[in-house]
């Protein structure tokens, strides 16, 4: 999978959504997803990297629980064939909830 790909993939929910975060001003009104990839979990082969894993995180944020919402993002998941983690917190400061959707995919460049 390519970042492009992700991005695609996210298209497909109908809701807006930015890598990591929106400028400053430009935040949609909820819902709204930002996505990411914090990190990797690369598989090694005689000392190199032999297949790149990367971790994803996409955050949908909604300043209700919605449960519609949350089946769009994971019908595409589940349509992508992608394993995933689900989480929930409530974010006081910004009055939303944040759903958190992790999981790791083989990367592509």
């Amino acid at each position: 999978m390519t970042i492009e790909e992700l991005a695609a993939m996210l298209q497909k929910t109908g809701i807006p959504f930015a890598y990591d975060h929106f400028a400053e001003g430009e935040s949609p009104e909820p819902p709204f997803i930002c996505y990411l990839l914090p990190g990797s979990n690369n598989f090694a082969a005689d000392g190199k990297v032999y297949f790149r894993i990367n971790q994803v995180r996409i955050e949908l944020y909604t300043d209700s629980k919605d449960l519609a919402v949350e089946r769009k993002v994971e019908m595409v998941l589940d349509e992508s064939g992608i394993f995933y983690n689900k989480s929930e917190v409530w974010i006081q400061s910004e009055k939303l909830y944040e759903v958190l959707y992790s999981f790791e995919v083989p990367f592509t460049d």
